[in-house]
């Protein structure tokens, strides 16, 4: 049964991480004229209030892009990404979080395509109204995005990004996103994989990162931002990383220099902090 819903934590540091490496790569994509797609398995909603619902019950954007909404960050990397929440918030008050379809398509270009995938029945209607007037450059599917990924590829320019962003909620959902990215890298190795995972304290969170490496790609990113200390009691998420197959070989310097102020900003408590590692040739 599908109960998660990301408008809960819509803007949380789990947020920032991912849709400021989400810009940097599509900015960096954004340099040839060849056009490309970007394939989300996971769409959520689309787009987020934060003055009231789901957001406003506990309030996570308060501790992630919140943080950063009065005091500009310096790193190109942030404030590319800021640049693309603030277009939402024209007024200057934050007031609505963009989903990564939303944050993608803000990158994207006139000749470049969307491919969503969203299971939830009350997320799928709200993001089909959110895309409704880009049919032409969007198209949204009820079903199962693990599943629909595959039949996709490889697109047909031979140049995609996609982004693995399951909620979790089931234990079987580590090793799909493995044996999906694997089947998925079978039939188009070249696309560029953004796949975000939790840190939690629970055994199958904590092997994901190593299988994904073992799947023998050359060419990869793994970066980590932590908040806190993990739990004594070993609930809850104290921070959340990313996997990213075929990377920008700009991406390691641009995070090098943004991820200390990230974890500055974002931290709450001394046992914040990140880590980063690649290999690229």
């Amino acid at each position: 049964m599908l109960s998660y819903r990301h408008a809960f934590h819509a803007g949380n540091h789990a947020d920032v991480l991912k849709h400021a490496v989400l810009v940097e790569v599509l900015a960096y994509y954004n340099q040839k004229d060849k056009p490309y797609w970007y394939v989300d398995t996971h769409a959520g909603a689309g787009c987020y209030g934060l003055e009231g619902g789901y957001a406003a019950k506990n309030g996570e954007f308060l501790e992630g892009v919140g943080r950063l909404w009065d005091a500009p960050p310096r790193a190109g990397v942030l404030q590319a990404y800021l640049d693309v929440v603030r277009g939402f918030n024209p007024g200057g008050a934050l007031a609505l979080y963009p989903g990564s379809p939303a944050v993608a398509l803000e990158c994207m270009r006139e000749g470049d395509r969307m491919r969503l995938f969203e299971l939830h029945s009350s997320d799928e209607p709200l993001l089909a109204a959110l895309f409704a007037h880009e049919t032409a450059r969007v198209q949204i599917r009820r079903e199962d995005g693990f599943k629909g990924l595959i039949g996709l590829l490889p697109p047909p320019s031979r140049r995609a990004v996609v982004l693995m962003d399951p909620p979790y909620e089931v234990k079987t959902d580590y090793q799909v996103v493995v044996s999906t990215l694997a089947g998925a890298l079978k039939r188009f190795a070249t696309g560029t994989y953004l796949v975000w995972y939790p840190l939690l304290q629970r055994p199958e969170a904590r092997r994901l990162p190593e299988q994904l490496r073992r799947l023998g790609m050359e060419n990869w990113l793994q970066v980590e931002l932590t908040v806190r200390r993990p739990a004594r009691d070993g609930s809850g998420m104290h921070g959340s990383g990313l996997f990213v197959v075929n990377p920008p070989w700009s991406l390691p310097e641009r995070l090098k220099e943004a991820l200390p102020e990230m974890v500055k900003a974002l931290a709450l408590d001394e046992g914040a902090g990140f880590s980063l590692d690649w290999a690229i040739r």
